[in-house]
């Protein structure tokens, strides 16, 4: 997973290394250091930061399956016995865990693009 999130990094920070925006912070004189953090970084994180919200959702299907397999206490393993037992409310309450962790992921990419990119904004009046 985290040589996939570094290709897509360096793939997106290239693409936004050609802009615009680049080339008139060099003319300003801003240093690379500077235009790489402040300027091109922060929009380079907006694939990056949806990528890393999705492999979550993935991260727990995944513990299912690997906390069964290797019989780990968690979440997972929990869910399978549940199953196994025919104990439907467990198997309820952990399928709504495992959801609204996931739910929750999903509104931390959303606050996430909020504070990278300027241009978003979530306003209730507007």
């Amino acid at each position: 997973m985290s040589s996939i999130t570094a290709r897509l990094t360096r793939a997106s920070l290239m693409e936004v290394m050609e802009k615009e925006y680049i080339l008139a912070a060099r003319a300003r004189g801003f240093d690379e250091y500077t235009i790489v953090l402040r300027h091109a970084l922060k929009n380079a994180l907006l694939p990056v930061v949806t990528f890393a919200g999705m492999q979550l959702g993935y991260l727990l299907g995944g513990a299912v399956i690997v906390e069964t397999i290797f019989s780990w206490p968690g979440i997972g393993k929990l869910l399978v016995d549940s199953i196994f037992a025919r104990d439907f409310s467990m198997v309820q309450g952990c399928v709504l865990f495992i959801a609204v962790l996931f739910s929750l992921s999903s509104l931390a990419v959303d606050i996430l693009y909020a504070v990278l990119d300027p241009r978003i904004r979530y306003d209730m009046y507007d």
